[in-house]
């Protein structure tokens, strides 16, 4: 367990399962096509899990070798390889979430705290956020928001303004967000940035939907 979600855990087997099942952006549906056939090539290149295909496919170089010896293409690739990067979003930073005191952010600046993966540790139990609260000079209900913002920044598509926003609606945690109807989070959000404009732009109910299945696939450790 973690911050983000142990890929070697995810078999090859286990990710067509996953793909069967899974509501694809329209940019990644080629990922439906011929999935037994793609998946089992990827195996026959002595890939058994997400983290060895994440690496085999780490940069371009990288990528273009991987196409040449297995024959998928490259376009193919392309895309699977930024859906399995897309199980580990990059960190939020703490100074760009909503709301966040200059001073707070400076103290945890000062510990090596700049984002939600530094943080991540330190906020796990209620011990352990005290310790950092008496540690770092925050007060404890700061160090609580933050523990709130980073599991939920954890979440795929989770960026700092919509980690804030979701926390204003009333979802607390990854969790709350994994167990929650899509629709009614829908009519939430959107009610919520009628009132206050929170972001610019349109979340729809479907990416709401994305984002619930999303928060689905991780670990739950963060201790409220």
């Amino acid at each position: 367990m973690g911050y983000y979600i142990d890929l070697e855990s995810i078999s090859i087997d286990k990710y067509k399962d996953n793909l069967r099942s899974a509501d694809l952006l329209p940019s990644w549906m080629i990922l439906k096509e011929s999935i037994n056939e793609n998946l089992n090539i990827i195996k026959l290149q002595g890939i058994q899990n997400l983290d060895e295909l994440q690496k085999a496919l780490k940069n371009k170089s990288k990528l273009q070798e991987f196409s040449k010896q297995s024959g998928l293409p490259e376009n193919y690739l392309n895309v699977l390889r930024r859906v399995v990067n897309g199980y580990h979003p990059k960190p939020n930073r703490i100074k760009d979430f909503p709301g966040i005191d200059k001073n707070t952010i400076a103290r945890l600046e000062a510990l090596g705290i700049k984002n939600t993966i530094h943080l991540y540790n330190k906020i796990l139990t209620a011990e352990k956020r005290k310790a950092l609260s008496a540690e770092s000079g925050i007060a404890l209900n700061d160090v609580e928001r933050l523990t709130k913002l980073t599991d939920l920044s954890r979440i795929r598509w989770v960026n700092h303004t919509f980690a804030h926003v979701l926390l204003e609606a009333g979802y607390t945690s990854a969790k709350s967000v994994a167990d929650a109807d899509y629709n009614e989070m829908y009519e939430t959000v959107k009610q919520l940035n009628k009132e206050r404009s929170l972001y610019k732009g349109n979340i729809g109910a479907h990416d709401m939907k994305l984002c619930i299945e999303a928060a689905q696939t991780l670990d739950f450790e963060v201790q409220y």
